[in-house]
């Protein structure tokens, strides 16, 4: 009965949201679950018989399988976005996940590095590899421009505007951004570039990768995980540090100087504002001291 339905959605998410196929397939097992609840309970009506109390047992079932707030919440997610399709197509009438309220999720704050601990692990690489150079341009690169270690590995010299001071980052669903780089990284991308790069022969495929390994491919995910978990070691940090405390730092060091919420949105290729919040765990003087500075009432 939900098969058109599950096979309108997922060319919904390809061709509307331009997920990845991950993505699509994390989405359509969310509403796998939602019928094979339907099923077992004998209650497997088409989407538009599907009401707030059918979401709410449903959500009571999870609930009882054991699963973490968050991972219940993910679910529900998927349940969500598949009935915004079938509102926008108009297969339901109305969208009965609207009032359908969340588990309560306690967010975890990641670990953020001063600039200074990011100083300490940078000045750990041994420059006197080759490897070293490449080491020191990417992660430059990574702080620099807050980028995920994904759109590290996968950055292409097509895209690089350093004469300008930008960079074209494809980010989540392919989408494309440009972003600022510092100086620091636009100098050890050129020093890479011209005295380390050019004596390792890309393979076929990979000519357009700015960081190769050296077997000429492009860098992995793992890779750099390891690279910084040794520098890391080598800084004596004890902080929990993965590449993504690169970018949370680098969006926590722009917060607390005083950066535009919304610029840092833009920086980082958040679609909502409310993703990049996260990154706003200020202390409560910074918050106070912005209060009595621009709320009328406080002046």
């Amino acid at each position: 009965m939900w098969e058109p339905y599950k096979k309108g959605y997922k060319a919904w998410l390809q061709l509307e949201r331009s997920l990845s196929d991950h993505s699509i397939e994390a989405y359509l097992r969310d509403v796998d679950k939602l019928t094979g609840y339907l099923q077992t309970t004998g209650t497997l009506k088409s989407p538009d018989a599907v009401d707030l109390k059918d979401l709410q047992l449903f959500l009571k079932w999870i609930g009882g399988l054991e699963l973490n707030a968050s991972s219940q919440a993910r679910i529900l997610s998927g349940i969500r976005s598949f009935f915004k399709y079938c509102f926008i197509e108009q297969i339901v009438r109305t969208d009965p996940t609207t009032l359908l309220e969340s588990p309560k999720l306690k967010r975890a704050l990641p670990d953020v590095l001063s600039f200074e601990e990011i100083e300490a692990i940078l000045s750990c690489i041994d420059l006197s590899k080759p490897e070293g150079g490449r080491n020191k341009a990417i992660l430059e690169t990574m702080y620099s421009c807050g980028l995920r270690v994904s759109e590290a590995t996968g950055l292409r010299i097509s895209c690089l505007y350093l004469d300008d001071g930008f960079v074209r980052v494809i980010g989540k669903g392919d989408k494309e951004r440009l972003v600022p780089i510092g100086d620091s990284a636009t100098k050890y991308i050129r020093i890479y570039q011209d005295n380390i790069r050019v004596h390792v022969k890309p393979k076929p495929g990979n000519e357009d990768f700015v960081f190769l390994n050296r077997r000429g491919a492009k860098l992995s995910r793992v890779m750099i995980f390891l690279l910084l978990k040794d520098l890391v070691r080598q800084a004596g940090i004890t902080k929990n540090i993965s590449p993504h405390t690169f970018r949370h730092s680098f969006a926590t060091h722009l917060v607390e100087g005083g950066a535009d919420l919304r610029a840092v949105q833009e920086m980082l290729g958040h679609e909502s504002i409310t993703t990049t919040e996260i990154y706003t765990h200020l202390d409560r003087e910074y918050l106070r001291e912005t209060l009595h500075r621009y709320h009328p009432a406080f002046r």
